[in-house]
């Protein structure tokens, strides 16, 4: 399912589209978005080597090459790209949360396609996911000043963050914690490390199809952000790419931050996002738009990006 995943999720927001079609009025699935994302994210943050942290801090260079690709040449670039995007509000906030966040999740199996050194990427998204959610919050500040408060009520948002991803995030760590000392629950950690690409996949059928009713008022949004998303795409990488090579990295793990920088936390973001009052359908539609533009951006980075640094390779 790893390997096929772009095609798993293209069929699944395929299907939301037939089916709400389909169906007058379209499906009313918004009570059903926050568990389809709790679970998704809980059985995400299961392939998450929480109990790795450390090992991954013991790869300096690696590290500070993957943290300054992420958190400084990206967010100079969303900033570059700030005056190109529309003066809708919401439809900022929605390209500014997804691109300041990168990928924890799927972009490990691209890395692996694209003969990037997945395995220490791995090791290092819990780095990627605290520094990213410590960060967030500065970021919207800066980029929006006042209006972000007057967007985003921080108690619900607070509220999401706890509830769709600390939560999930501090029973991954616990059911990890119990794998390592007993067989019941290392078998049961075993049998839902199938669920990361099927529930992945339903949380998009279930966006799409919530979101598929109200595209009369979305669908401006979403054509408005595809350019912006597929130069982040085209340019991304790169400065991952770049980054690296500052730092002096072997091709595989220059790969890997190229791969991280490209890819961004889209679907983990989306509980969040959710929490802004009026978010539905523009918030939605802004950053499902942004992951479908990275699944077709990703087919390609997988046959690009192991060209990075093949002179160097013996």
């Amino acid at each position: 399912m790893e390997r096929h995943q772009i095609s798993i999720y293209f069929g699944a927001i395929l299907a939301a589209v037939a089916v709400s079609s389909l169906i007058p009025g379209g499906i009313a699935m918004e009570g059903v978005i926050n568990p389809a994302l709790a679970l998704m994210l809980f059985v995400t943050f299961l392939q998450v080597p929480l109990a790795e942290l450390q090992h991954a801090l013991t790869h300096g260079r690696f590290l500070a090459a993957l943290l300054l690709g992420n958190f400084v040449f990206v967010p100079l670039l969303v900033a570059a790209m700030l005056p190109f995007l529309p003066i809708d509000p919401l439809i900022q906030l929605g390209v500014l949360m997804v691109l300041l966040t990168p990928c924890i999740d799927y972009v490990v199996t691209f890395a692996y396609l694209g003969r990037a050194d997945a395995r220490l990427l791995l090791a290092a998204t819990p780095a990627l996911l605290i520094v990213q959610m410590a960060l967030l919050p500065l970021y919207l500040q800066l980029f929006l000043g006042g209006s972000a408060a007057d967007i985003v009520q921080w108690r619900p948002f607070l509220e999401a963050f706890a509830w769709l991803i600390a939560g999930p995030l501090l029973l991954a760590a616990l059911l990890q914690s119990a794998a390592r000392r007993g067989r019941l629950a290392a078998r049961y950690m075993r049998g839902l490390g199938h669920l990361p690409v099927p529930a992945t996949a339903a949380v998009l059928f279930i966006i799409v199809a919530t979101v598929m009713p109200q595209l009369n008022a979305a669908g401006h949004a979403a054509l408005q952000v595809i350019p912006l998303y597929v130069a982040f795409a085209v340019v991304a990488p790169g400065l991952g790419w770049f980054a690296g090579r500052l730092f002096s990295l072997e091709p595989r793990a220059g790969r890997a931050v190229a791969f991280s920088t490209g890819t961004r936390n889209s679907l983990v973001i989306l509980p969040l996002a959710l929490a802004v009052p009026g978010a539905i359908p523009i918030l939605p539609a802004v950053i499902v738009t942004q992951t479908i533009v990275e699944l077709l951006s990703e087919l390609a980075f997988i046959h690009l990006i192991p060209r990075l640094g093949r002179k160097n390779v013996s």
